[in-house]
């Protein structure tokens, strides 16, 4: 399995790239692309100015091996490419990009979704919230 985790935000830059990667795959009719983007979520008195990834790798690269292996069990998919942030994303930027590609449409939405709530589900990523004035709390996926 490719490399999943990335230090700090994931760029347009690097998003376009992947996607234009996969112009020469004729075979591919469809593609699914979620982007989880930080909020500036208002907590009480608080506002969230950035969020701090970080992860038990090892734990994480074996169930995302696991998410990965049974979604191409369980759908007709030609690719998947899963990419998390660790470190600190500030509010308006990327973390979370999952790209899924098929031959048809139909097989792209169901695995997408499926994929992006098991990993919101079962991958040990852990999220601190850092609020404008610089206290935090950890973050409970919502």
């Amino acid at each position: 399995m490719k490399k999943v985790f990335m230090e700090g935000p994931i760029s347009p830059e690097f998003i376009a790239d992947s996607i234009a990667k996969h112009q020469t795959k004729h075979g591919i009719g469809a593609h699914n692309i979620f982007l989880g983007q930080v909020r500036a979520d208002k907590l009480g008195e608080h506002i969230v100015s950035c969020i701090e990834y970080t992860c038990y790798q090892d734990m994480a690269n074996k169930k995302l091996e696991e998410i990965r292996e049974s979604s191409f069990e369980k759908y007709d998919l030609s690719c998947m490419h899963i990419y998390h942030s660790l470190g600190k994303v500030k509010a308006g930027e990327v973390c979370f990009f999952v790209f899924v590609s098929a031959k048809r449409r139909k097989e792209v939405y169901c695995a997408t979704e499926d994929i992006v709530n098991r990993i919101k589900e079962e991958v040990p990523i852990f999220g601190k919230e850092i609020f404008e004035n610089e206290n935090h709390q950890w973050k409970t996926n919502r």
